[in-house]
Formats: structure tokens, sequence, C-alpha cells
């Protein structure tokens, strides 16, 4: 895969923000997504049974927090809700897609190993090992049956939000020698703002 997840969490590739207004925007969106050592962050996310005008609110509101972010994908617990909703969307001319309750049913033997980031880590990237290949089984906000078969960058983003949602980070799922760096790369960005 070419594509590289750059600064933050499923950053599309060479997006920075354009104007003052963008980067005020951005700052204001990353303002509002939890960061590590926010308890939430490992916390399981709970199964969504109800699908109202209010789910499809937050769906709309993350939606437009993750596009504002730069990011391609957003787990509801980087926002603080502990339900299993995710949104994202790969491509920047393609739709955000809304993913409830996903469940990965089946994931490829290839994997690969490339860099992330994370909207609740931002400034840190570590290479992490995903699955090629996965197929995902979940609703939308309207209840409807989705089945994502996804490959590459889609795959990846997909299988970073739903440890999100199980209170994975990408620091987890990393070499040892790796998570120590970033840990301290993490604490001097701590430190120096």
């Amino acid at each position: 895969m070419a594509e590289e997840l750059l600064e933050d969490e499923a950053q599309a590739p060479d997006v920075e923000p354009e104007s003052a207004e963008e980067r005020a925007r951005r700052e204001a969106a990353l303002a509002r997504i939890r960061k590590l050592g926010d308890p939430v962050l490992r916390t399981r996310a709970l199964e969504v049974s109800s699908f109202d005008a209010r789910l499809r609110e937050e769906v709309d509101w993350m939606r437009g927090l993750m596009d504002d972010a730069l990011g391609i994908g957003l787990a509801a617990t980087q926002v603080g809700t502990l339900a299993r909703v995710l949104v994202y969307r790969v491509e920047p001319d393609s739709p955000t897609v809304a993913v409830i309750n996903p469940r990965i049913d089946w994931s490829s033997e290839e994997t690969e190993t490339m860099e992330e980031g994370c909207l609740s880590i931002p400034g840190i990237r570590v290479d992490v090992e995903r699955h090629l290949h996965v197929r995902v089984g979940a609703v939308d906000e309207y209840a409807e049956p989705l089945t994502i078969e996804a490959s590459g960058l889609e795959a990846r983003v997909l299988q970073h939000e739903i440890d999100h949602l199980d209170g994975v980070l990408m620091l987890d799922r990393t070499e040892r020698s790796q998570k120590r760096e970033a840990m301290r790369a993490w604490r001097e960005l701590q430190h120096g703002e």
C-alpha cells in the first residue's frame, strides 16, 4: 500500500489546513477529541440499541468533527461517547460512512506493517501491523445492515477505529521499543505546550 497514515489518525496524505480559518477549525476540532491518558480511550464501548434522531445527530456531529480535524476515521470513544459508533472516509470525494456495532467477520492472513497516527495522540506515529483485507459486519445509523469488504487503507482505518471501540490504541499494537519512544515523545509534546 503506497498511502501512509500521516500525522493524525488516518489523516489523508498531503492534507494540511490551507487557510487560517481551516487551521482554527482543525485546532478547535482536535480540542474536542479525547487524548492519550483519558480513561474513556481504554474503555470498551457498548452496543447501540436505539436508532433514533439523537444517534443520527451524533453521527452527523462526528462526521463534521472528523472533517474539521482533517481525519479519515473517528470512533465515538474518542469524543467521550461509550457507543459502538465510528465514522470514516478514506477518499476525499467519497461520502463519510457511519458504522454502528461493527465486528470483523473475516480478516486475511496477509498483513502489512505501516506507519499510523491517531487524532487522540496527535504528533505521534508508530508502525502497526494490520490485516490487509477485512470483512466488517455492522449496521448504519438507520439500523440498515452493512457488509464492508475492505482492503489496504480502508481495511487499516476500520481496524484502527474498531480497536478504539474495544479500548485498544495503536500503541498497543506496535513494538515495545516504538511504544517506549512514542511515549517519550508524547511526554515531551505535552510539556512543550
